[in-house]
């Protein structure tokens, strides 16, 4: 028997509608009134300046928290239930309002309580009577919809539910707080000490479930993760851009953000490697041969240590100095902190010598001894301060030094490969790659420990490095993560072939792998199409499953190569007679010619590029096919599928690129084509 009802009024005189927007506006004016409250307090009460400045920066957090946006509502749904204190109501939102007695108004969507609206079923209500959604236009109400959640009766689909998945986007991005699905509130909510896989294929939400996760983490654990920190990776920057605008509508602005690049920012990329060359570099043995690369520099104590000390020498034999460097080698702490300990150790051993002669001298003096001249010489020598380019400018333009590190780790084919074929003079000079960014993080966390951070989610992480995985993953050494990906997404040459792969590198081989299979956002149409491409770009990964009830509109057309650019600029056209934004996804090389035609048509567009976003909210979107991923659309436009193969340095990785794009969009997808498409979707 169905539950589920739905009311679209014609008429303002629906009374629980009207009811229902005099709560909204009884919430909107609570919060204005506590965000009054917190702007009229004052930070000269505190104790000193410090004090006052931190005080201030909460407040700013504070207030920056309670601004309203008229154009969405404070609450999108609303439980009825039966608790130890009889019936109460729940008004669910984006973050919590209290009235002036500190009663809710509305209570945060990461709240306890409000667990049972995402979750409650008739064959598990959790204590829930009926679950009410609302639909919503420019901040008002304008339909509601009840489901009673009488055990064992079938509820109908919500249809605002399914209105709001298939809502046209003002940007390529938003938060799905008021449509998270079961299995997706469960990764929301796990606990911060697990760490999470998430195998999500495109439309599944992975990304956004990512970052609500993180505004989960931030409510449940605030004290925690206010002192340790919170880091969400994306691929580039222009992802970032457009997600920045979603932890600010679920009430949270304390999330860092990064790309890998920024990340791991150890100077200034200037080069390009070849495959080779970035696939050898970003091999996890890279690790092994940095590590022997720093601590052989540590020497061996041939002569003694002499330490002059009033009318008396005392001398430390060589096996005893030795038996020093030893012990800090094998202590399990970074070089540059155990290079700190040697001239304290040095001068314990001068102090057991002074002392077995029957002084005994105080603290002050070993302090003293530590700092002699003898001492800081015979550290300087034995344990010599390294910075990482002096470490990898020696490995990189030196092949004895190579040969040494990489000793029972690197064929000397490898080694060829890694070596600079023209040395540059000094470390100064060094033209630096992206992947060399990897291992000079590297060498800085074998030289001093990276700081951890409380929890760190790291997206599209199927195309990092494992060099890089390791990178991320020593950002949360004492942490958590939450790994974001799909494998059949992986565009890089050194994309991870599996998840148990990526979490060991990640540091993690304790874990919980969830998969996501159940597409939300790509229609029925458009994710068949695009998933006859798995069979090639990722054997035994299952295709996704649209649970939408629109299949979505699909359109491949083939045009004469001169009339193509008149054809991609028709499409743009028709595409544009609805609200929504149109993504037009073009190769590479394609993308000053496609701009170029679409401009001559008179049609405004943005370009995206991987360093950029765009600044203004327009309907059409230029983007380059590499820096697609991770990016959605209302409707799209592909450009030419086999130059976007073409692109790539390999065919499987061209076709993984290729399966990116056509999943971009949410309701329609256009191809346009003047060479032949690759033969899987041909038929």
């Amino acid at each position: 028997m169905p539950t589920t009802t739905a009311h679209h009024p014609t008429t303002p005189t629906d009374d629980v509608l009207a009811r229902e927007q005099a709560h909204l506006d009884h919430a909107r004016d609570e919060l204005r009134r506590m965000r009054e409250t917190t702007e009229r307090l004052d930070v000269s009460t505190a104790a000193d300046a410090f004090n006052a400045a931190y005080l201030d920066l909460v407040l700013a957090r504070r207030v920056a928290s309670l601004q309203d946006d008229p154009r969405t509502t404070l609450f999108f749904g609303r439980i009825d239930c039966r608790t130890e204190h009889g019936e109460e109501t729940f008004h669910v939102g984006r973050r919590h309002v209290g009235d002036a007695h500190g009663d809710p108004v509305v209570v945060d969507w990461r709240a306890p309580i409000s667990t049972a609206f995402y979750r409650a079923s008739p064959a598990e209500p959790m204590g829930v009577e009926l679950r009410r959604r609302f639909g919503v236009d420019r901040g008002r109400l304008t339909a509601y919809e009840d489901e009673r959640l009488v055990a064992g009766d079938a509820a109908d689909r919500s249809g605002i539910l399914a209105a709001e998945i298939e809502r046209p986007r003002s940007g390529p991005m938003r938060d799905i707080v008021s449509t998270i699905q079961p299995e997706q509130d469960e990764i929301v909510r796990s606990d911060l000490a697990t760490s999470i896989c998430v195998q999500g294929a495109p439309g599944t939400g992975k990304t956004a479930v990512g970052l609500h996760r993180a505004a989960w983490l931030l409510y449940s654990f605030r004290r925690r993760l206010d002192r340790a920190g919170v880091l969400v990776v994306g691929p580039n920057r222009a992802f970032l851009d457009h997600i920045g605008a979603v932890l600010p509508s679920l009430g949270e602005v304390r999330v860092q953000h990064a790309t890998v690049d920024t990340l791991l920012d150890h100077g200034r990329v200037r080069a390009d490697d070849p495959t080779e060359v970035a696939l050898l570099k970003g091999d996890a043995r890279l690790a092994e041969v940095l590590r022997a690369a720093v601590w052989r520099n540590v020497a061996r104590a041939h002569d003694a240590l002499v330490v002059p000390r009033g009318s008396r020498r005392w001398r430390v034999p060589a096996y005893e100095v030795q038996d020093e460097l030893d012990g800090l080698v094998t202590r399990g702490v970074r070089y540059s902190a155990a290079r700190e300990l040697l001239p304290q150790r040095l001068a314990h051993l001068v102090m057991l010598q002074i002392e077995r002669s029957g002084d005994f001298p105080g603290d002050t003096v070993q302090d003293s001894i530590a700092r002699s001249a003898p001492v800081r010489t015979a550290t300087k020598d034995l344990w010599p301060a390294l910075d990482p380019a002096a470490v990898l400018f020696g490995l990189l333009s030196d092949a004895d030094a190579l040969a040494a590190a990489a000793d029972g780790v690197l064929t000397e084919d490898e080694q060829r490969v890694l070596l600079w074929e023209r040395p540059p003079r000094s470390k100064g000079a060094a033209r630096w790659s992206r992947a060399d960014m990897a291992l000079l993080d590297e060498l800085a966390d074998l030289l001093d420990r990276t700081p951890s951070l409380g929890h760190v989610i790291v997206d599209e992480a199927q195309d990092l490095s494992p060099m890089q995985l390791r990178a991320v993953g020593r950002r949360a050494s004492t942490g958590s993560l939450t790994v974001l990906g799909d494998i059949a997404q992986g565009t890089t040459p050194w994309a991870t072939p599996s998840w148990e792969e990526a979490m060991r590198h990640l540091g993690r081989t304790e874990h919980e792998l969830v998969v996501l299979d159940r597409g939300f956002r790509v229609p029925a149409l458009v994710i068949d199409y695009a998933a006859r491409l798995l069979p090639l770009v990722a054997p035994g990964l299952a295709a996704p499953v649209s649970v939408r009830d629109d299949p979505g509109r699909l359109d491949v057309l083939r045009a004469d190569p001169e009339r193509r650019s008149l054809a991609v600029v028709d499409a743009v056209r028709s595409l544009t007679d609805e609200p929504g934004s149109v993504g037009v996804i073009v190769p590479d090389a394609f993308v000053t010619a496609v701009s170029s035609a679409l401009t001559t048509a008179g049609i405004p567009h943005g370009r995206l590029d991987a360093d950029h976003g765009d600044d203004e909210d327009r309907q059409v979107e230029l983007v380059p096919a590499s820096i697609a991923k991770g990016l959605e659309f209302d409707r799209v436009v592909v450009v030419e599928p086999a130059a976007v193969v073409r692109g790539e340095p390999d065919e499987r990785t061209g076709l993984r690129r290729l399966y990116v794009v056509l999943t971009r969009a949410v309701s329609a997808l256009v191809v346009v084509h003047s060479e032949p498409l690759p033969e899987v979707l041909t038929g």
